[in-house]
């Protein structure tokens, strides 16, 4: 039986003024009869982070950082720590997106240090993992082998715990952001290759409880194919979780299991 919940994610990115980011949890608080086993987050910029928060007091929806530091405190210009984005009443803090991998050139040990430190502060990881066009372009093998490169090293020295409770979402790079979203048929065979890595490297209890997302041009016409193949528990949504109307189709198109 599977007994994973189901689980939706808006990841604004560098988008919305503060007037924007309440009047979206306003209209979409309003636009949610969605199941109430499905689990729904936020993730706007680090200067909304208080006033989403305060906007999301007595609803069922999480907040979520779009990244962090790993150290509590330092001489870290421009960074915020784990310590304080949990005390903001952040639950899940996203990591490795490929966007942090590119632009920042962010390095496999260095995610692995960020998942290290959000256990440590009672945050839950959503870490991100996906392969480029280039990649893809080579065939399925070359897929699993980035999918596999990237996790063992994300992954390393945690315990089968910590990687129960954590999220990892599978985001094809050539997907993000180019209206472009992957087959179905590629979705979940990515997902099942992450389920299978899981649970070689730690064991079936642990593969089985840990919740896969899809991310990459996910949006209300596709999320329904997407959201019900049996691998994937969930939308990681870009673009399209701007629109409070749209982001609440993609939760309302997440099959109850």
């Amino acid at each position: 039986m599977n007994l994973r919940h189901p689980f939706v994610v808006a990841n604004w990115k560098m988008h919305k003024t503060r007037a924007e980011a309440l009047s979206f949890v306003h209209e979409f608080k309003q636009a949610l009869p969605a199941p109430p086993a499905l689990e729904i987050a936020i993730a706007p910029s680090f200067p909304l982070l208080e006033s989403v928060a305060q906007a999301l007091e007595g609803s069922r929806i999480k907040l979520v950082a779009q990244n962090m530091h790993f150290a509590k405190e330092g001489a870290f210009t421009g960074e915020v720590s784990p310590n304080l984005l949990y005390e903001l009443g952040v639950t899940y803090v996203i990591l490795g997106h490929s966007e942090r991998r590119g632009h920042f050139r962010e390095t496999d040990g260095l995610i692995n240090q960020k998942i290290h430190a959000a256990f440590e502060f009672d945050l839950v990881p959503i870490l991100c993992v996906g392969e480029t066009l280039e990649e893809r372009q080579r065939g399925q093998k070359e897929t699993e082998r980035v999918l596999e490169r990237q996790l063992s090293s994300d992954l390393k020295d945690l315990i089968p715990s910590s990687v129960d409770s954590l999220v990892i979402a599978y985001e094809p790079v050539w997907a993000i952001g180019t209206g472009v979203h992957a087959s179905p048929a590629d979705a979940e065979a990515g997902a099942a290759f992450i389920r299978r890595s899981i649970a070689r490297w730690f064991n079936e209890i642990t593969a089985s409880s840990v919740r896969i997302l899809y991310g990459g041009s996910v949006k209300p016409d596709n999320a329904p194919e997407l959201l019900a193949l049996p691998n994937i528990d969930g939308a990681l949504v870009g673009g399209a979780s701007l629109d409070p109307k749209a982001f609440a189709e993609i939760a309302q198109a997440v099959p109850n299991r």
